[in-house]
This record gives C-alpha cells, structure tokens and sequence, in this order.
C-alpha cells in the first residue's frame, strides 16, 4: 500500500531515510535541496502542473514537491527499547495514549527525535498514525523515528515495566514536577489524549505521576507542547548525570 509524502523539508528526509520511493514529482524545476539525494537514490522526477500536484497532496501545502512512497515501516514496540539497549543507552519510549490529531502527532514525533527519545508507542484504533499530514507536520522526522502501533497500550506498558522500564504518566493533579523524577533511568512517558488526559486504567499502570506546573488560566498544556517538554527535561537530567561519570 502506497502513502503520499509533501513538501520539501519532508521529502528530503524521506530520500535521507533511504525509504524506496515509487515516484516523485516537482512543479517545474528540481529544488536544489532535491538534486544530490535524488542522485543518489537514482530517481528522476517528473514534472507536474500545480493542479495535479494539488490534487495529490489532498489540496495541502506541499511546496511544489510530492513523493509516491510504501507503507509507512512501523516497528514492534520491543524493538524501540532493543534498539537502546543495543547502544548502550538508557531507553526513552513516548506512549500516545489516544492522540488523534496527526498534527500533534507529527510535533510529537519531531520532538522526540530532536530530544534524544529512541521510539514512540502508538495504539493501532482510534488514535492518529502516520499519514501524509503527520509527516508534513514533523518535517519529515517520521522517517528517522521508530514508530510502534498496538493493539493493547495498557499491555504494552505492562511488556515495558517486565523489561526495566520505568513508567511516567502525565496527569492534571496529583503528580510531581518532572524535576523531582529520575528521568535519565530506562523511561516511558506517557501523554493523554487531547481533551482528555491518559485514560484511568492506563494511569493506573504508570509508576508515577507527573505534572507540569502552570501559572496561567488555561486548563493545560497542548499534548505536542508538553511532550516537547518533559523530553527536554529527560535529555537535561541525561546529559547532567553522563557529564558526571
């Protein structure tokens, strides 16, 4: 099953992440960014009107650029946590519980890979997954981060926590400031749904609690915006203790 990529900063990375790309199309000339990668994946684009290329990106921006592409390749969710161990490094895992917009999911997934996380968690029903919008959204960092789909996150927390990985939920009261958890230990932070927070059960599953204190009136935090900040809280604590041994 084909997927559609837009953009230039997402196609770039798309050809980066070396992902077989079936065809790829451009309004005109090539954009420079375009050449050297194009070379080396030996794809030679072919050149669209505006209105077909408006008509494949689904009337979204896409810069003059679209990519025809295979499935998106999302991993099992041992192998985020494998992949960690297997560099000698202590495991950061995002779990999504129920995040829906793939707008947020895509800022989610850019944080993550700019803040040290090896892998997100995602459940398989009723949640965004990796669609032409999330990766537009992510700027193409979809393509370097291991992205696992579940069928169970409450199961999946539970495979986590038998492997050595502590579990951090986030919550709208009763948790502590991330500064007072140990988040450079094998980690999993969970983030809730828009709206809605991390459902009970899975709450319930979690070691701690965390919350991100406020001074202001909204009710709380974007999703994308407080998973960009608990990421960098846990790259901060990472880079203190490595500079300490």
């Amino acid at each position: 099953m084909s997927r559609i990529v837009y953009g230039l900063r997402p196609v770039e990375e798309l050809l980066r992440a070396k992902r077989s790309v079936s065809a790829l199309f451009v309004e005109g000339s090539t954009p420079p960014g375009l050449h050297d990668l194009l070379k080396a994946a030996s794809i030679s684009p072919v050149v669209r009107t505006r209105e077909e290329l408006d008509e494949l990106a689904g009337g979204k921006l896409h810069q003059g650029v679209v990519a025809v592409t295979g499935e998106y390749p999302y991993v099992e969710s041992r192998a985020i946590v494998d992949a960690a161990f297997a560099v000698e490094e202590s495991p950061l895992v995002l779990i999504l519980d129920g995040v829906q917009d793939p707008q947020n999911l895509g800022a989610i997934a850019r944080s993550a890979h700019l803040l040290g996380a090896h892998g997100i968690v995602i459940p398989k029903d009723r949640a965004a997954g990796v669609t032409s919008a999330a990766v537009k959204a992510s700027a193409g960092a979809t393509e370097h981060v291991r992205i696992a789909q579940v069928t169970n996150i409450a199961r999946t927390i539970d495979e986590l926590k038998e492997r050595g990985i502590w579990v951090v939920g986030t919550a709208m009261e009763g948790g502590v400031p991330p500064w007072e958890l140990d988040l450079a230990q094998p980690t999993a932070i969970v983030l809730g749904a828009e709206g809605k927070g991390v459902r009970p059960l899975v709450l319930r599953g979690c070691d701690h609690k965390v919350m991100i204190p406020m001074s202001g009136k909204v009710a709380s935090f974007n999703v994308a915006a407080a998973g960009a900040m608990l990421l960098y809280e846990a790259l901060r604590q990472r880079n203190t203790t490595s500079q300490k041994t």
